[in-house]
């Protein structure tokens, strides 16, 4: 789907599945099951909450990034990430053709499926995209609402991997494997504070730079500068206007911004206590 910072008409997705397995000799089955079994509950363990400060913090980090322009230029390929990653996970359940993703320097990005150019694949696979970022930024919010910091972390990781065997060019193939560098290191190496912030801050970026997208695609579809845009494909598919999906991103984005940010903001509880003059 064409991302709104790319006019050129965006298509859809298709997905080969490969599985892979690890033989093991006998003599090391139980400590491979002992390490495995290590892992298991180092991912799928529950952490405590950080402090209220941490997520206050990151939450004013994440606003900033998405408010700030030069910084934006450069986060927003995250959004990108998730957007084509959107777009490519449906047309494989959808049962499309993926041809693969590409993503650019200039924050958009391609994916390409093949497939009937209309019916429910089709519409959604090209709904997919604006809506995909706010929707794993509130699943994020809720992994981290239960604790499950390192299990959020691991999970993005495995989305990373899957998308990395679709991308079909050089720069999509570094940006994606620079951002799970990240997200590795920070899960492995990091002390628990430091993956809690940096788990918090991807959730609240997610949640907060959702919205900006949208608002850039109707400013270009305004300017009649992106006539192949997600919305616009939806519209020539569905006979809805254009202006009624770019709607729809916007509420998805907006709806999970408050349901995701109600998870995230810590509890009344957790704020210092101010004290009470005496008499």
């Amino acid at each position: 789907m064409t991302h709104p910072d790319r006019p050129e008409p965006n298509a859809n997705v298709i997905p080969d599945v490969l599985v892979l397995g690890i033989a093991n000799d006998d003599s090391e089955v139980d400590v491979d099951r002992v390490s495995i079994a290590g892992l298991w509950d180092r991912v799928t363990g529950t952490q405590a909450d950080p402090p209220w400060w941490l997520v206050v913090l990151v939450a004013l980090v994440a606003l900033g990034a998405v408010l700030h322009g030069p910084t934006w230029r450069i986060a927003r390929n995250t959004v990108t990430i998730a957007h084509e990653g959107g777009h490519a996970l449906i047309a494989l359940v959808t049962g499309r053709k993926l041809d693969g993703i590409k993503l650019h320097s200039d924050t958009s990005g391609v994916t390409v499926s093949r497939g009937k150019p209309h019916g429910p694949g089709m519409v959604f696979t090209a709904l997919a995209g604006y809506v995909t970022p706010p929707v794993l930024g509130l699943v994020f919010a809720m992994l981290l609402a239960g604790g499950r910091i390192t299990l959020m972390l691991w999970f993005s990781l495995a989305l990373l991997a899957a998308m990395l065997v679709m991308i079909r060019n050089a720069y999509g193939a570094l940006s994606v494997i620079a951002t799970g560098a990240v997200v590795f290191g920070v899960s492995w190496l990091g002390s628990d504070e430091v993956q809690a912030g940096f788990a918090y801050l991807a959730a609240w970026f997610l949640l907060l730079a959702a919205t900006r997208p949208v608002i850039e695609l109707q400013r270009m579809r305004a300017r009649h500068m992106a006539p192949s845009s997600d919305a616009d494909q939806l519209a020539h598919i569905t006979g809805v206007p254009g202006l009624a999906w770019v709607g729809l991103f916007g509420a998805v984005a907006l709806g999970a911004l408050i349901a995701g940010g109600a998870l995230l903001v810590p509890d009344a509880t957790s704020f210092p206590s101010l004290p009470t003059p005496g008499f």
